[in-house]
């Protein structure tokens, strides 16, 4: 009996699958659409490419405009930035946070955080020794890319707490950051920094700072 029916599950196999040959052209579109729609579906919810905006005198003027009407008595509660001209109107302080060889500065709202990149020497990190076995992976000059989020301190001190450090294509460990950005920092690092933060001087009267959809939102204490 067991044999019969092994058999029959054989023979009714073959059916099945001569079946579903001649009947390909049937059935293999709708397979296509179905594979091809969560293909489509996967891609469509991935993480849009970042919006790199460089540093310029004219992102300063504008980002200097938007926080002197932000400070005005009679003003708006809240003013939003691009990236760029926040990056622009803090390049100052930017310059003496970042290696003193950085150029090509670009910045870009990833999510929630503030990405900035440049390229830079490694060298100025202190020198190949200051990676341990990664410096020696490192050329003269690399692509750098800094994230995380911006944050008040206190009255009139913003911080950039980088939460995110690449060299070329390489994840710096969380844990060498913090002396990577004191070996770069030139000039007094300001009281109540976290370690692994680059200080931002800000107006008295900013209170918050949000970065979310692709701009920085700034928010004016109110009295």
């Amino acid at each position: 009996m067991g044999c019969f029916r092994a058999l029959g599950c054989l023979v009714a196999a073959i059916v099945l699958a001569c079946a579903a040959f001649v009947f390909r052209a049937q059935w293999l579109p709708v397979v296509h659409r179905a594979v091809s729609g969560v293909l489509a579906s996967s891609g469509s919810s991935s993480t849009p490419a970042a919006r790199w905006e460089p540093i310029s005198a004219e992102g300063s003027s504008r980002a200097r405009d938007a926080i002197d009407k932000l400070g005005a008595r009679s003003g708006p509660v809240f003013a939003n930035l691009s990236p760029g001209d926040l990056a622009s109107y803090v390049f100052d302080a930017l310059t003496r946070a970042l290696p003193p060889s950085a150029s090509n500065v670009e910045a870009a709202a990833i999510g929630d955080q503030l990405a900035i990149r440049a390229d830079v020497r490694p060298a100025d990190f202190g020198g190949r020794a200051a990676f341990g076995p990664l410096g020696n992976m490192f050329g003269d000059r690399e692509p750098v890319q800094f994230a995380g989020t911006l944050e008040i301190v206190h009255v009139g001190q913003a911080e950039f707490r980088v939460t995110s450090l690449r060299i070329k294509d390489l994840a710096i460990p969380s844990a060498m950051v913090p002396s990577l950005l004191r070996n770069v920092a030139r000039g007094r690092r300001p009281a109540g920094l976290a370690p692994n933060a680059l200080a931002l001087p800000v107006p008295d009267f900013i209170g918050d700072v949000r970065v979310h959809d692709d701009k920085i939102t700034l928010y004016k204490t109110i009295p």
